[in-house]
């Protein structure tokens, strides 16, 4: 990438001599961009105001591993409360619930963590709930305590309303040592109609290689060892975490999270509950900004819910923390079975309220269009807006590009480069890269997905903006999420690096 470097140099050159001065929001302090949704009391201040949220969290907690679970018309989206407060007990379960996936209701812890660590549940881990055949909400999640041998063990609760659970110890078990002790974690249940018996996954560890085992039940209390259903194919014995299998028309879907090298979700399809399970030619959806996403089903969409971790100290030029906000992908089935992430249909629905947004900054060598703009390609060009107050959503068609062209989206700009939170289609290198650092073309992206422009296709981006996070959806095919603490702090433009290229019918919702 350094062969680039000129071409920054002669960026800084180009804009300091036809660029008009942009208006610039002062930056805000990373605390205050996390993105916590408002309590009731604090959202009723003003009927007007948009509070919707596209990617939640809830002021006390940061969202860890989800747990989605469709249940009367209404998404309920369980997850591990990181609070980051220094107690020697974490993670309890909490739950948020949405109808729209732009406005979600806050229903606090709903299974704590235990009270000594005596006890094998002082942590919690990552779970699944479901409603049984006895008409009983039943959640099994990881009970992780490091001061025991073995650290993880599969616990039990039940619940009538989804909101007060009862824990039974009396069902806790272990991988009895056929297994890891101490991976042996993130129970995923469903009830196999064909079978008339309910399966659970657990992620573990096998001959030294990671594996999701099967258990099978008959009363969701006693649970038989089944063996191994799905190792690892990667190559790097990693532990697929966060599994989850669902029947979705007529295909079943294996989605886990590789805990290294990547961290990204990948799945698997079969036309057998029971495998085998094939790997596609594209087998993840996004970057490492989207992890531990599980599936679920409305019965007619299908969505994958993960989180965007916080940066360490809460700094945008920083490494992925763990932990964060909420992202919901809608996925579409294409005709040979694959699925694709697409913008979530109900967000559409919900955010189409069209703005009027002008720009406050434009190369003089942008030409302006009824809908767009187009860059000339005589060197760097951008057209700069202010900065989002509220939750966005922004389409484009992308056009004109060649096989060496270089564009893209930019957050927190100054008028002498990209700025240091960067979207970049890299058409050479076939790739869409996430960069975090005002020197994009000295740096590795941060996150990125690898991508094919050979067709020369017009490029329908649409990016979702909220709570400091961003996801840009390019041709319903992929979706790149990035952490952005000033992307609704700082003012944000499209730009064009030496490429003749068109950002046109652009338009703006909230």
């Amino acid at each position: 990438m350094k062969r680039y470097l000129w071409i920054a140099a002669a960026a800084v050159l180009m804009l300091s001599t036809t660029c008009v001065q942009a208006k610039q929001k002062p930056p805000e302090k990373a605390a205050a961009l996390i993105g916590a949704v408002q309590s009731e009391d604090q959202a009723g201040e003003s009927e007007e105001e948009n509070n919707k949220t596209l990617f939640p969290r809830f002021e006390f907690a940061f969202v860890g591993d989800t747990m989605p679970f469709y249940d009367d018309g209404k998404m309920n989206i369980f997850y591990l409360a990181d609070q980051r407060d220094g107690k020697t007990g974490y993670h309890p379960w909490a739950l948020m619930r949405t109808e729209d996936y732009c406005n979600y209701e806050d229903l606090g812890i709903v299974i704590p963590y235990a009270e000594s660590a005596q006890q094998q549940d002082i942590a919690l881990g990552t779970g699944c709930v479901i409603k049984g055949q006895d008409g009983l909400y039943h959640a099994f999640y990881t009970g992780h305590n490091d001061f025991y041998a073995p650290k993880e063990a599969i616990m039990h609760a039940t619940s009538n309303d989804l909101l007060n659970w009862t824990k039974i110890p009396e069902d806790t078990f272990t991988s009895g040592g056929t297994y890891s002790d101490d991976d042996f974690r993130d129970p995923y249940v469903f009830y196999e109609e064909s079978e008339g018996r309910y399966w659970m996954l657990v992620v573990t560890r096998y001959e030294k290689n990671g594996v999701i085992v099967k258990y099978t039940s008959d009363d969701l209390h006693t649970w038989k060892d089944e063996g191994v259903l799905f190792e690892d194919d990667m190559g790097y014995g990693t532990n697929m975490e966060c599994p989850s299998l669902l029947k979705y028309k007529d295909k079943w879907y294996l989605a886990f999270s590789d805990q290294w090298p990547d961290r990204v979700v990948h799945y698997r399809v079969s036309d057998s509950v029971s495998g085998p399970f094939q790997k596609p030619e594209k087998d993840t959806w996004d970057g490492n900004g989207f992890y531990a996403g599980r599936l679920e089903t409305d019965g007619e969409n299908l969505y994958v819910v993960g989180w965007n971790a916080t940066k360490i100290k809460h700094d945008d030029a920083n490494d992925y923390d763990w932990a964060g906000n909420v992202v919901v992908h809608q996925l579409s089935q294409q005709p040979d079975g694959t699925l694709k992430p697409v913008v979530n249909t109900k967000v559409v629905d919900t955010m189409s309220h069209s703005a009027d947004v002008d720009p406050v900054a434009m190369t003089e060598t942008v030409k302006k269009l009824d809908h767009g703009y187009q860059f000339s390609g005589e060197s760097y060009e951008l057209v700069q807006y202010e900065a989002f107050d509220t939750a966005s959503r922004i389409e484009a068609e992308i056009t004109g590009y060649d096989n060496e062209s270089l564009f893209g989206i930019s957050y927190a700009p100054d008028m002498e480069n990209a700025g240091m939170l960067t979207y970049l289609f890299d058409v050479k290198e076939g790739r869409i890269g996430f960069y975090n650092t005002n020197t994009i073309f000295d740096a590795d992206p941060q996150s990125y997905m690898d991508f094919d422009f050979s067709s020369g296709d017009p490029l329908r981006i649409n990016i979702l903006i909220s709570d400091g996070v961003a996801t840009l959806y390019v041709n319903d095919l992929v979706a790149l999420t990035a952490r952005m603490y000033q992307s609704q702090g700082l003012n944000w433009e499209f730009y064009s690096i030496k490429s003749d290229v068109s950002f046109d019918n652009i338009r703006f919702f909230n």
